[in-house]
Parts: C-alpha cells; sequence; structure tokens
C-alpha cells in the first residue's frame, strides 16, 4: 500500500514538474518568437516607408474611431465668420502698436481692436482722413463699445444718430446695422466728412459732428478728441505716451449736457421768439 502511494505520489511530481518546464519552454520560445517578429517588422518598416505609411495612417484611424462622439453643442462651426476680430500679430508694425495702446487704455480685447483699427487706416486713405483722428472719436464717443447709445440715440462706435442718417445704412441691410463695429465705422466717416465740409474746417467740423455747431461751448469735445488724436499719432510714430484714463463720454453721451441749450432769439415785432437753433451734426443727412 506504502509502495503505491509513493509511486503515485513520484509520478504526480513528474507531472508537475514536466508541466512547469514546459509552460516555461512554451513562455521562453513565444517571447523569442515575439522578439524575432518584432525586429522583422521593425526591419521591414525601416526598408519599406511606404508601409511605415500606410501602418501609421490605418493606426491613426483606428484610434480616431475608438474616440468618444463629441457632445452635442448648441455652437456653429460657422460662427468665425460672423467674429469681427484678428490677432495683432497679422497688422503692420504701426497698426499693431496703436492697436495695443487702445486695448490697454480702453481695457478692450486687442483683437477686435484690431479690426476697427485696420479698418480706420483703410478708410483714411479712401478718405483722405488721418486713421488716429477717426480712433480718436471713437474712443472719445463710446471707448470702443459697438453697442453704445446715448439717452438721445446715438448708437454704436462713432454714436451716429440712426434714426437721423437711416437712409446712410440702407445698402448695409437697415438701421440694425448701426451696431455693426465695421458699418458704423463707415457710416460715422461719412458724417464726419459732411460736417468738416460743412463747416469749412476740422475742429469747426467736430463741433457740427457732436451737435454744438450753434452752441456757444461744445463740452470740451473737440479739445479731447484732438488731445486723444495726438497721443495716438505719437504711437503710431513708435512714442510711448502715458496711458491715462479714458476721457469723459461725449457731449451726446452725458445728461447734463446731451439736450441744446435753449437760444433765444430777439423777439419779433408781433411778440414771438425765434425758435432755437437745432443740434446740426446730429440732424446732418445726405443733400
Amino acid at each position: 500500500m506504502n509502495k503505491t502511494l509513493e509511486t503515485t505520489a513520484r509520478g504526480l511530481r513528474t507531472f508537475g514538474s514536466d508541466v512547469v518546464d514546459g509552460f516555461f519552454e512554451i513562455t521562453h520560445n513565444g517571447f523569442a518568437l515575439l522578439g524575432l517578429a518584432t525586429v522583422f517588422v521593425v526591419l521591414a518598416l525601416a526598408a519599406r516607408p511606404d508601409l511605415r505609411a500606410t501602418g501609421e495612417a490605418q493606426l491613426a484611424t483606428w484610434l480616431e474611431s475608438r474616440k468618444p462622439a463629441p457632445e452635442a453643442t448648441a455652437l456653429e462651426p460657422t460662427a468665425i465668420d460672423r467674429t469681427t476680430a484678428a490677432s495683432p500679430l497679422d497688422l503692420p508694425k504701426q497698426q499693431a502698436a496703436v492697436a495695443y495702446w487702445l486695448s490697454k487704455k480702453y481695457r478692450v480685447a486687442a483683437e477686435p481692436l484690431s479690426v476697427l483699427v485696420a479698418e480706420a487706416y483703410g478708410l483714411g486713405k479712401r478718405t483722405k482722413l488721418d486713421p488716429t483722428l477717426i480712433l480718436a472719436i471713437m474712443a472719445v464717443e463710446s471707448s470702443f463699445n459697438p453697442f453704445a447709445q446715448s439717452h438721445v440715440g446715438a448708437q454704436g462706435l462713432m454714436q451716429v444718430m440712426t434714426r437721423i442718417h437711416e437712409d446712410k445704412y440702407e445698402s448695409a441691410g437697415g438701421s440694425l446695422t448701426a451696431f455693426d463695429p465695421v458699418t458704423n465705422m463707415r457710416v460715422g466717416v461719412k458724417v464726419l466728412q459732411e460736417c468738416i465740409a460743412r463747416a469749412g474746417s476740422l475742429e469747426a467740423g467736430l463741433r457740427y459732428y457732436v451737435g454744438a455747431a450753434n452752441l456757444d461751448d461744445d463740452g470740451g469735445y473737440a479739445a479731447k478728441v484732438m488731445a486723444e488724436h495726438a497721443r495716438l499719432v505719437q504711437v503710431a510714430n513708435g512714442k510711448a505716451p502715458s496711458v491715462a484714463a479714458p476721457p469723459a463720454p461725449a457731449l451726446r453721451a452725458q445728461a447734463p449736457q446731451s439736450q441744446p441749450i435753449p437760444v433765444l432769439a430777439p423777439a419779433k415785432p408781433d411778440g414771438t421768439t425765434v425758435a432755437p437753433p437745432q443740434k446740426v451734426a446730429l440732424l446732418l443727412a445726405d443733400s
């Protein structure tokens, strides 16, 4: 009996030992085969760039197919077409300097300002107006807020009286384009040209533009615009004026000054008075 048990135990030990030895042998040979296969593949890819490119393409396709589907959103891939922004790095050096300076002073992003600066330089070239003057007017009028509106109805970057100059927006699609920054700039420059032509000089034209042509005082509007213009000229010429606080809003945007000061003419013989003059720039329309 004991002899039988011993024989059985030896047999089991021998079987177990053979299994372990076989497993290690198979594993060793498997790793050896895997190593050889890896070396072969590497050599084949090194010798055949076309195979490597095909393999990379297939691997990329496989990885792409394994990516989870993107979450559904309300964003539109074409939204960039409606965005009024550009990199200041794409501007000429002079324009980029102006954009960065205005961005710092008025706390407005340089990207949308880059579009406005480039447009101002384009308008200046076409209209023979200094582009820094156009930018100075926008700075004083709205501090570069394209959605600004005064309580008397002046709107947008250049605070154009939309209801008076509605016809100027027709070709752009209607009066709502007053809130499109570039369209508002173009209409504002057209109004400014008309004011200067009517007044006969730049500073007098600015008084017309702000609606103070018939008033004794324009609230310092022309002086503010010319001061900001001078600073922007310095920046454009490579100098760096100190960054001061933004100038006060334009005359039209200030509640105490936005209404015309009544100017009474001498009484007529019948005892009536002549109506006070209207604010010319606000009511100026195409002739």
